[in-house]
Protein backbone atom coordinates (compact mmCIF):
# COMPACT_ATOMS: atom_id res chain seq x y z
CA UNK A 1 0.00 0.00 0.00
CA UNK A 2 1.31 2.87 -0.85
CA UNK A 3 1.52 6.63 1.46
CA UNK A 4 -0.71 8.10 -0.80
CA UNK A 5 -3.35 5.22 0.21
CA UNK A 6 -2.54 5.96 3.76
CA UNK A 7 -4.92 7.36 5.91
CA UNK A 8 -3.97 9.85 8.31
CA UNK A 9 -4.58 9.91 12.15
CA UNK A 10 -8.14 10.71 12.94
CA UNK A 11 -8.22 13.55 15.58
CA UNK A 12 -11.16 13.81 17.99
CA UNK A 13 -13.34 16.20 18.03
CA UNK A 14 -13.04 19.56 19.86
CA UNK A 15 -14.55 20.21 23.22
CA UNK A 16 -17.58 22.20 21.29
CA UNK A 17 -17.89 19.92 18.83
CA UNK A 18 -20.60 17.76 19.89
CA UNK A 19 -23.90 19.29 20.89
CA UNK A 20 -24.98 16.58 22.94
CA UNK A 21 -28.40 16.01 21.09
CA UNK A 22 -28.35 12.81 19.98
CA UNK A 23 -27.47 13.47 16.66
CA UNK A 24 -27.31 10.33 14.52
CA UNK A 25 -24.57 9.91 13.37
CA UNK A 26 -22.60 11.91 16.36
CA UNK A 27 -19.17 13.48 15.84
CA UNK A 28 -17.65 10.48 18.05
CA UNK A 29 -19.75 7.85 16.31
CA UNK A 30 -17.64 9.11 13.43
CA UNK A 31 -14.14 9.30 14.94
CA UNK A 32 -14.76 6.05 16.55
CA UNK A 33 -15.38 4.87 13.14
CA UNK A 34 -12.54 7.16 11.45
CA UNK A 35 -10.07 5.37 14.20
CA UNK A 36 -11.24 1.94 14.14
CA UNK A 37 -10.37 1.94 9.95
CA UNK A 38 -6.95 3.90 10.79
CA UNK A 39 -5.95 1.48 13.51
CA UNK A 40 -6.94 -1.76 10.94
CA UNK A 41 -4.75 -0.13 8.30
CA UNK A 42 -1.96 0.76 10.47
CA UNK A 43 -2.25 -3.36 11.61
CA UNK A 44 -2.32 -4.52 7.92
CA UNK A 45 0.77 -1.86 6.86
CA UNK A 46 2.79 -3.44 9.93
CA UNK A 47 1.84 -7.44 9.08
CA UNK A 48 2.84 -6.82 5.82
CA UNK A 49 6.25 -5.08 6.64
CA UNK A 50 7.19 -7.92 8.60
CA UNK A 51 6.30 -10.50 6.19
CA UNK A 52 8.35 -8.20 3.83
CA UNK A 53 11.27 -7.84 5.90
CA UNK A 54 10.97 -12.19 6.87
CA UNK A 55 11.16 -13.03 2.93
CA UNK A 56 14.09 -10.73 2.53
CA UNK A 57 16.20 -12.40 5.28
CA UNK A 58 16.79 -15.71 3.58
CA UNK A 59 18.47 -13.89 0.59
Amino acid sequence: MSSIDSLQEPIPPGDYDCCESGCEPCVWDIYYADRAAWQKQQAAQKSAETNEDQSTEGD
